[in-house]
């Protein structure tokens, strides 16, 4: 019989709807229950394409044996932390302040006034892993909360008055720093703490499991672009050329799995999220950029294409996520139970499937791909990949085509054919579980990402389908996600139901997505909308007394604390991507307003940055931007004319993560261009030509309608090329 979570919308819930677990989502009748019961909740966190949250449902919330532990003790209740990053948030500040750790399921036990008193993550049914078991815990708790109730509540108290403390106290200034803007030498600091943890064999930072942070690659590509640190630049390539050639990228359908389990980026957690494709198939196009090599932006094609082919919905929206488990070809799908799913199934080959698809092309591409007799599988702890492979790069094009006589080109064209045939069998398999919710906030970023593929890919097809791609989005947007009778954000949509009221970080990414489609299609009403989300979401989350954004409006009472949210991990802060957000709408608009905003919001961290960067590597991006010397750069013609593309074509040969980009069409009525950006007023095309004008703080360079002109203005001015 279903559970309550029946009727919820959230994909993550309803997987549990079906669980003898009597589940309650969060809410009010939960919490009066556990008052009116004088019961304990135990409050489990998770998402849809988790994959140990499968594990843990499969091993202990569909066994009937805890669920009557569960049902008899406690009020239990799901949270998806995709939609409730509020609720995540704070119990995952207690779980990682109690455990040194965190992560997901997370399980939680709390008092009837929702305060936290003992936690942790994944949790087996019985002991091992040297993890104790989830029967024993919960008759533990159930006993000390039977005869040690007070104490309990006390430790309860204790630890959210420290949580409080620990929020409040978050990137304090020093003393002698309070109210200022950290010195520029901190980013030095900040590209040491990076250099100190790089990885000069494997790429990355750090050691095994490896996580892809594109923040981290933000801050550095702009350090080099700011003062030319070729060692910042030297960091990023290595790294994202190794998470390429490693099996955390998909070879063949585009895309990034989650992270690495190995320092090798050989083995991934196969889940594809949306926010990791948005922000890593901007790091790649930037990177693109600045090096010049086309090969990082053709896997920014390749993570776009995949996005456009499997994670978007019926109106443009974006979706969220594709799970790590699948079930095995040779059983139906409609026949087997969850349990049946095996991690990675959908992406791993065997030796012989090999061998019988490609034929006389195998022997090449396994010597490509790392393919061996045994299993190239590292690190199969849970014994899930026997006798299977994981595609990788193991060798390069040039070293396969020697090892079997053959011209470069030969072996391009193999490669493509290969990967075709391979890709049409494993399409026919049963494909992993899709989180088919919308996030406003992943939304955003993935219209950012589209929106500055366009640019770069000015005057190409491609380009033309990532434009239509963001502006799909965008509209969908404004139509679904947005109320604006009651100038309101929505946090999540799914089969035409919204929900939730948008955190900071909804509005944060949306304004940023919507000012990289104004950039890329010179539409007025995008900067209009984006200019209007800015002052919303001051009005909501702004803190008068420290600066910043706070990541709540505190309006919900059954959230305990109102947290700012500046770690920039798997997805950003808002804060960081606020403070970027207002540079980009002060260098457009030039308003004191946004800068005052923008300089306290920066002040908070002080000189507190520069050891912190690897924390919070985004603001640290930021700094770089407020010390570096910004630039806009206007075209004016129109739009679609050739010469007019021509100029922009030339614009995105640069690497230029310090300028702002306005398209100004005289064919079309400016009112609203002119409203925020009044000093375009003046500008004119010369000669009837399409026109581009590089300014510095308004300040602009003698007008140009060469290419090669431009191109020598956009040298002048800073940029690397």
């Amino acid at each position: 019989m279903p559970n309550r979570l029946a009727s919820e919308f959230s994909p993550y819930l309803l997987q549990h709807a079906e669980n003898p677990v009597n589940w309650y989502p969060w809410g009010e009748e939960a919490f009066l229950t556990a008052r009116g019961e004088d019961k304990p909740i135990f409050l489990s966190i998770g998402y849809s394409t988790c994959h140990w949250c499968h594990v843990m449902e499969e091993e202990s919330f569909k066994n009937h044996d805890v669920a009557d532990l569960l049902n008899k003790h406690f009020v239990s209740i799901k949270v998806d932390r995709e939609e409730r990053p509020d609720v995540d948030r704070i119990y995952m500040s207690f779980v990682q302040a109690m455990t040194g750790s965190g992560g997901w399921p997370m399980s939680v036990w709390l008092t009837g006034d929702l305060k936290p008193f003992f936690g942790g993550t994944y949790f087996p049914p019985t002991s091992r892993f040297g993890r104790p078991g989830f029967t024993e815990i919960l008759k533990e708790v159930v006993r000390s909360w039977n005869e040690k109730r007070l104490k309990l509540i006390e430790s309860a108290d204790t630890m959210l008055d420290r949580l409080r403390q620990l929020s409040d106290a978050n990137f304090r200034n020093d003393n002698d720093q309070i109210g200022l803007v950290a010195n520029v030498e901190v980013l030095s600091d900040g590209v040491e703490q990076f250099i100190q943890a790089f990885d000069p064999v494997h790429g990355g930072f750090g050691v095994a499991p490896k996580f892809p942070r594109p923040a981290e690659l933000f801050f550095l590509l702009r350090e080099y672009a700011r003062v030319g640190d070729e060692r910042s630049l030297d960091m990023v390539v290595r790294t994202l050329d190794a998470m390429s050639y490693g099996g955390m990228r998909d070879h063949l359908g585009g895309g990034f799995h989650r992270y690495s389990v190995d320092t090798e980026w050989r083995m991934p957690h196969f889940e594809k999220m949306l926010y990791d494709q948005a922000q890593l198939a901007l790091a790649y196009l930037e990177v693109g950029q600045a090096t010049g090599k086309h090969r990082f932006l053709e896997i920014a094609v390749e993570v776009l294409s995949y996005v456009s082919r499997e994670l978007v919905g019926s109106e443009g929206e974006f979706l969220s996520a594709e799970d790590a488990d699948s079930l095995p070809l040779e059983h139906k799908q409609t026949s087997l139970s969850v349990a049946s799913k095996r991690e990675g199934e959908f992406y791993v080959w065997t030796d012989q499937e090999i061998d019988l698809l490609l034929g006389v092309d195998s022997k090449i591409f396994k010597f490509r791909y790392g393919i061996e007799p045994a299993s190239n599988v590292l690190y199969d702890q849970t014994a899930n990949f026997p006798a299977k492979h994981q595609l990788y790069e193991a060798r390069t094009i040039t070293e396969a085509s020697q090892m079997v006589g053959c011209s470069e080109k030969e072996a391009v064209d193999v490669f493509s054919r290969a990967s075709q045939k391979l890709l049409t069998v494993r399409s026919r398999r049963p494909r992993p579980h899709l989180d088919d919710k919308t996030l406003t906030a992943w939304n955003g970023l993935m219209i950012a990402s589209y929106a500055r593929a366009a640019h770069v890919f000015e005057g190409e097809s491609f380009g033309n389908v990532a434009l239509q791609c963001a502006q799909q989005a965008a509209k969908f947007a404004k139509k679904r996600l947005w109320d604006p009778n009651h100038q309101t954000l929505w946090r999540r949509f799914r089969k035409g139901q919204i929900a939730i009221h948008g955190y900071a970080e909804d509005y944060a990414c949306l304004i940023w997505g919507l000012l990289e489609l104004f950039q890329a299609d010179g539409e007025a009403s995008w900067l209009e909308w984006a200019w209007k989300l800015q002052a919303r979401q001051d009005d909501l989350f702004w803190d008068t007394g420290d600066g910043g954004w706070f990541s709540t409006t505190g309006f919900d009472a059954s959230v305990l604390l109102r947290m700012k949210e500046d770690y920039d991990g798997a997805e950003l802060s808002a804060g960081s991507v606020s403070v970027l957000n207002l540079q980009t709408l002060f260098h457009l608009t030039g308003d004191q307003k946004i800068k005052t905003h923008l300089v306290q919001a920066l002040a908070r961290f002080g000189s507190n940055l520069g050891k912190n960067a690897r924390r919070v590597p985004m603001m640290a991006a930021a700094l770089s931007s407020h010390y570096s010397r910004a630039s806009q750069i206007v075209v004016v013609g129109k739009r679609n004319d050739q010469a007019t593309r021509d100029l922009w074509r030339c614009v995105a040969r640069h690497y230029l993560p310090f300028a702002v980009r306005v398209n100004v069409d005289p064919s079309d009525q400016q009112q609203i261009l002119l409203k925020y950006l009044p000093f375009v007023k003046s500008m004119q095309m010369i000669r009837e030509k399409p026109t581009a004008y590089v300014c510095s703080n308004f300040t602009c360079k003698e007008p140009v309608t060469d290419v090669s002109a431009l191109d020598i203005q956009l040298r002048e001015c800073g940029a690397i090329r």
